[in-house]
């Protein structure tokens, strides 16, 4: 298989939650196999620095301050997209909030907050990136990070999983409705990351961390660059006949 399947030079991607972890390690994934970055977050300083490693590549990259509960803010990043890169061929929609709570115990603060950065913002920035890869008229690549929450739910956490729900199903509306402009739209499912989101989770050993890991047939946590490969294939040629689907990046752990 020719490893130009897998080139990105000439493409603009958007990476939200693009300052640490999974969106991070993406970022710079996609980077070093030739694409240009926006790098959206809530932390300009973590932004700077994943800008700094992009352009040391060689590559293009424009962090931007963006909240994905602010669905206002959406069409600011697009149209500065547009100035710095002239396309958009391929969003990473990775930015997520999770809260560690048993069911009795969620507030509808709380739950929104969830819903609306997971599910909602994820979708209007879908809806705000696919009309202009429509316009393009060339086609283009969404990646929706969701989880192996989507396959096996997992206690303490009740917002989140319907969030991830939430996600995995517009993934497969959007590819059916986008498949006809060439839009292929695609989900990542990865579990037991090691990121900052989750350290609430893996702080506590003896309920989540070591029965959950004593279930991964790879023995291990995974790192965020687990699923740069994963990322890549979806947003290059290489996976040109493939979208409405999720690749689990799991360790075995829903076999």
């Amino acid at each position: 298989m020719s490893s130009k399947l897998f080139d990105l030079t000439g493409k603009a991607a958007i990476v939200t939650g693009a300052g640490r972890g999974i969106g991070k390690s993406i970022a710079i994934g996609l980077a070093q196999h030739g694409a240009d970055i926006v790098l959206c977050s809530r932390s300009q300083a973590e932004l700077e620095q994943v800008a700094q490693e992009i352009q040391k590549l060689g590559q293009k990259a424009l962090p931007m301050f963006v909240d994905m509960t602010k669905i206002s803010e959406f069409d600011g990043l697009v149209t500065e997209t547009i100035k710095a890169f002239k396309h958009i061929d391929i969003l990473v929609n990775n930015a997520g909030a999770l809260l560690v709570a048993p069911a009795l115990e969620v507030d509808e603060k709380s739950w929104d907050l969830v819903m609306d950065t997971n599910a909602k913002g994820a979708f209007f920035l879908c809806q705000r990136v696919g009309q202009v890869m429509i316009q393009q008229r060339k086609g283009g690549s969404i990646i929706n990070v969701t989880s192996e929450v989507v396959q096996k739910v997992e206690v303490n956490i009740g917002a989140y999983c319907p969030s991830k729900a939430a996600l995995y199903s517009i993934t497969k509306i959007l590819a059916k409705e986008w498949g006809k402009f060439k839009i292929r739209v695609n989900s990542l499912a990865p579990c037991f990351v090691n990121t900052v989101l989750n350290e609430p989770l893996f702080a506590q050993k003896k309920e989540f961390y070591e029965p959950k890991l004593k279930g991964v047939p790879i023995g291990r946590h995974s790192e965020p660059e687990d699923l740069v490969g994963a990322a890549v294939f979806l947003a290059s040629d290489a996976s040109s006949y493939v979208t409405g689907t999720t690749i689990l990046v799991d360790g075995g752990y829903t076999a």
